[in-house]
């Protein structure tokens, strides 16, 4: 009798398992490289709550809109602003409510424990450049938002010719603080939460707010996703007191 009970009791656990299993779905996310140490540390709790698969492509938010230009299709969408208007203009997204998540500025970074330069005035700053050995940013080639920020930049700043030969970039996708890391650059500017994730750098400190460049970003939902419902979930979670908090500590502004 209780073999019986046990073998029933086992086969009723195992259709409630394939129901949960058929009920869960997996949710497609692209997501660019500036919220990425926030959203790993996010996922399984997102996970948990929805009981939903989250399987998410980092890159870079240029790169990433390539791809889905090209016919690519995520369920939801994590890209600068920049990268993601014009494919809600090509009817590629649609954004919801609440689709700003965070922004961020951008931050220097030196090796850990060398000295760090003053970078608080707009003289100052160039003062650093002028002096480092070697600095490095995102290659502006490939499309990343603070790499074509900061070759810009240096040209506003009349540096552009004198740093060419002493400018590093990482691989698409890389991060320029493991330049620094490496020994290959003296300085990295890039996205505050970006390098904040790289070990064995020290953060300086933000660009001077006249010089800084703040970068937001959203969320979009794929067009003809068969998980929209659960996109819009991960949203709306996106904006909870715990994410905030999570936001805030990888060097993201939540929205």
């Amino acid at each position: 009798m209780h073999t019986l009970i046990g073998r029933l009791a086992a086969i009723a656990a195992l259709v409630l398992a394939r129901a949960v299993c058929a009920d869960a779905a997996e949710v497609k996310i692209y997501s660019t490289i500036g919220v990425q140490t926030a959203l790993e540390e996010l996922k399984p709790k997102i996970e948990k709550a929805l009981g939903h698969q989250l399987t998410i492509t980092f890159a870079t938010a240029a790169i990433l809109a390539k791809r889905i230009e090209a016919g690519e299709g995520p369920d939801l969408m994590i890209l600068t602003r920049q990268s993601l208007d014009p494919l809600v203009k090509a009817g590629k997204a649609t954004t919801p409510a609440g689709s700003v998540i965070a922004s961020s500025g951008m931050s220097v970074v030196v090796k850990h424990g060398a000295a760090k330069p003053d970078i608080a005035t707009p003289d100052a700053f160039k003062r650093a450049l002028v002096a480092a050995r070697a600095i490095a940013y995102s290659d502006p080639a490939s499309g990343g938002a603070s790499g074509v920020y900061f070759a810009k930049l240096l040209e506003r700043m009349g540096l552009a010719d004198a740093m060419q030969a002493k400018t590093r970039h990482p691989p698409p996708s890389g991060n320029s603080a493991d330049l620094v890391v490496s020994g290959e650059a003296e300085l990295a500017v890039q996205q505050t939460p970006e390098v904040m994730a790289v070990a064995g750098v020290d953060v300086v400190g933000p660009l001077p707010a006249e010089l800084n460049n703040v970068t937001v970003f959203a969320a979009g939902i794929g067009a003809g996703s068969q998980n929209a419902d659960a996109a819009k979930s991960v949203i709306e979670l996106l904006h909870t007191p715990d994410a905030r908090a999570v936001f805030k500590a990888r060097g993201l502004d939540p929205a």
